[in-house]
């Protein structure tokens, strides 16, 4: 267990950890299995989880040992510090090519990244595990960030499942808890980026504990401490808003790309559904009635889903230019970098 009781945990190839070898397995339970599979290095970092990063040797272990001493913040006479500020590698001006506001479909979420972080490096956290959100931590203007941010791609898994871009699934939420517990800890502050549908439904995830794994990265968010910066970017729907650090969550700032949408759920889905219910409540309803009542129900959440309609309530604090995005992220960070001392945050009974 004491591996996996450390902050950070780094497995190299040709490594291994299990509860028990597979000696014993064969003994216990009758299992034919090797060790590799059972507990090797790929398994941890791909299928369990249980790894925070997979590295290819063990000088590559101490190099990585290096980067994340690099972005913690020790104590100093400011709450966060900033070291030196580089520019992108990758041109920001990508950023409008990269996502198409008018069919904000699926596009790779680390292409947009790339573009806001110092040097275009970012230090991702379980990279093969949990995919559907990613976690890293880079350097914005000098400042160290963890950022969280929603996978838009369709990704498979390791077990050869698909999971659907934008999704939030267990093992996502699950990564995004402990991340985000983890940059308390460090002291970091954290950037959301949303695009996110909501959390997984059906008997799959149900029985997957989506509501136990949702429920901790609620909690986790709600009573995390540090600084919290939030950007829709896209759709920011129902219990997604919640787990990306919405408005309800109190982020320090939260902007908006003109492209955004924020509901308590898709205008198509949230027609059908509520469309559906009234419609049975009803007798002897004509096509044309359903399709008005349809379509009346899917107009008012498209104009209740703007941007506009959340700004003028102050649910945002600003519509962004996307291009103006990293230096709105710097100068956000320039405010609360003198905020004071950052309490240790305390989280309750997680669930498990």
């Amino acid at each position: 267990y004491l591996p996996v009781m450390c902050d950070k945990y780094i497995i190299a190839k040709g490594g291994n950890m299990f509860l028990a070898g597979p000696a014993l397995v064969k003994a216990a339970i009758g299992q034919n299995i090797d060790s590799e599979t059972l507990g090797g290095a790929e398994t941890h970092s791909s299928i369990s989880g249980t790894a925070d990063y997979h590295e290819e040797d063990d000088i590559s272990g101490l190099d990585r040992i290096k980067s994340i001493l690099s972005h913690i913040n020790f104590k100093e006479s400011t709450t966060i510090n900033k070291g030196e500020s580089v520019d992108p590698k990758n041109d920001c001006n990508d950023l409008l090519s990269l996502f198409d506001p008018h069919n904000p479909s699926s596009y790779n979420i680390l292409e947009l990244i790339s573009r806001l972080v110092d040097g275009s490096k970012f230090i991702e956290y379980k990279k093969d595990y949990g995919k559907t959100i990613i976690c890293g931590t880079a350097k914005i203007g000098g400042y160290n960030i963890g950022i969280v941010a929603n996978q838009k791609n369709n990704v498979k898994t390791k077990l050869n499942e698909i999971q659907m871009g934008g999704v939030i699934y267990s093992d996502s939420a699950d990564k995004a808890a402990r991340f985000i517990m983890n940059c308390n800890q460090d002291k970091i502050p954290l950037l959301f980026l949303h695009d996110v549908n909501g959390f997984m439904v059906g008997r799959d995830a149900e029985w997957g504990g989506i509501a136990k794994d949702g429920a901790k990265l609620v909690n986790v968010i709600s009573n995390s401490t540090v600084p919290k910066i939030s950007i829709i970017i896209g759709g920011s729907y129902g219990a997604g808003n919640y787990a990306m650090s919405g408005r309800a969550y109190n982020p320090r700032f939260l902007y908006a790309w003109p492209s955004a949408k924020i509901a308590v759920m898709g205008g198509d889905q949230a027609a059908k559904t509520l469309s559906t219910i009234k419609i049975s409540k009803m007798n002897n309803v004509s096509d044309k009635m359903k399709e008005e009542i349809y379509l009346e129900i899917k107009n008012q959440y498209k104009k209740q889903s703007d941007p506009r309609y959340a700004a003028a309530r102050l649910w945002i604090d600003e519509i962004i230019n996307p291009l103006d995005t990293r230096k709105i992220i710097i100068e956000s960070l320039d405010v609360v970098k003198n905020e004071g001392e950052i309490k240790n945050a305390t989280y309750g009974v997680l669930q498990v």
